[in-house]
């Protein structure tokens, strides 16, 4: 799996031939910080201390596994 480097989320995007202006990148960007600040939500919401593959269903807000 690759890491969401800009790099990473170009490519990915030219291979399915759309080009990213830097714009859009940056929004991409600010997109997975704000994904990643509400996972970081909802794990305190759950109470939890450390994030572990096995609880990683509450970070994703999956609650009834």
């Amino acid at each position: 799996m690759n890491k969401p480097t800009k790099t990473n989320i170009k490519k990915i995007f030219s291979n399915t031939g759309i080009q990213l202006t830097p714009d859009s990148t940056e929004m991409i960007e600010r997109e997975l910080v704000t994904v990643v600040e509400r996972m970081a939500k909802r794990c305190v919401d759950g109470n939890l201390k450390r994030l572990t593959p096995e609880l990683f269903y509450v970070a994703m807000g999956r609650l009834n596994m």
